[in-house]
């Protein structure tokens, strides 16, 4: 087992625990995680920390995909990725919920599933430079041809090298994106994992990998990260350390989850 450092977003006040992160470097912590909502992103303090840290893994948990393009979350990663020496950057993507995607984003909800799916495929695309970017997927199209459109859009190559492995993770909880996850992804962050479920997982799982292996691909628990997130107060009073959690599962209840309506991640 590893361990990371969550740092996630910022309240009111933009404050980043740059002093906290290089300790828990010097400690020998895997990785520090970032997130984002509608206030602070994840992707720029990680730009800030790459910067004053030499190994620590730089990870998004999680890129909201209504707040950029697949190839915009391509481009941060490659350049944060390229800036921090290479082999630092872990892209974690999730889908947030409709109340802030189609609220704070102006995005309609649409089909997460196939969202995610078209999203990693694109990201994948960049990063590799392969051949011009075209993506013909059910959720998004590349070269776009919709609405407004002009019909001149170019299959384009990204102008950076970028490192064509950055691994990327995926938000999920429920079964079809936890499969999507092993079959597309490098990792898995499951929001709200708690000890003895995990055999709630690894069906869906293996189907993922049995997917990818009926490509050629050699996927398994063996090459396959699992982040999952914990917290962690130390207080003497358990009922205080508690009554600090309550607004942020208030947050995730009321603040980006709905009544009538789940949501992939987060």
């Amino acid at each position: 087992m590893r361990l990371g450092l969550a740092i996630g977003y910022s309240n009111g006040t933009m404050e980043l625990p740059v002093e906290r992160v290089q300790r828990a470097e010097e400690l020998g912590y895997d990785s520090v995680w970032t997130a984002e909502a509608y206030g602070s992103d994840a992707v720029t303090p990680l730009a800030y920390l790459a910067a004053v840290t030499s190994r620590i893994k730089l990870g998004t948990a999680i890129m909201q995909v209504a707040a950029r393009t697949p190839a915009n979350a391509a481009m941060s990663a490659g350049t944060i990725d390229a800036m921090a020496g290479g082999g630092r950057f872990i892209a974690g993507l999730g889908v947030s919920g409709p109340q802030i995607v189609e609220g704070w984003y102006g995005e309609p909800w649409g089909r997460p599933y196939y969202w995610l799916k078209d999203y990693v495929e694109i990201m994948r695309k960049v990063f590799r430079r392969e051949e011009g970017l075209t993506h013909d997927g059910k959720q998004i199209q590349l070269p776009y041809t919709g609405d407004g459109a002009l019909g001149v859009g170019k299959p384009l190559k990204s102008i950076l090298h970028m490192n064509p492995n950055i691994p990327i993770y995926l938000g999920a909880g429920n079964e079809s994106t936890v499969r999507l996850c092993a079959d597309v992804c490098d990792g898995l962050l499951p929001l709200g994992f708690t000890p003895g479920t995990m055999h709630e997982y690894l069906p869906w799982l293996e189907q993922g990998f049995e997917r990818a292996r009926g490509r050629g691909e050699d996927k398994g628990m063996h090459n396959f990260e699992i982040q999952a997130s914990v917290h962690v107060e130390v207080n003497e009073d358990i009922s205080a350390a508690l009554d600090k959690l309550k607004p942020e599962v208030a947050l995730y209840v009321g603040g980006m989850g709905h009544r009538n309506k789940t949501s992939t991640k987060r």
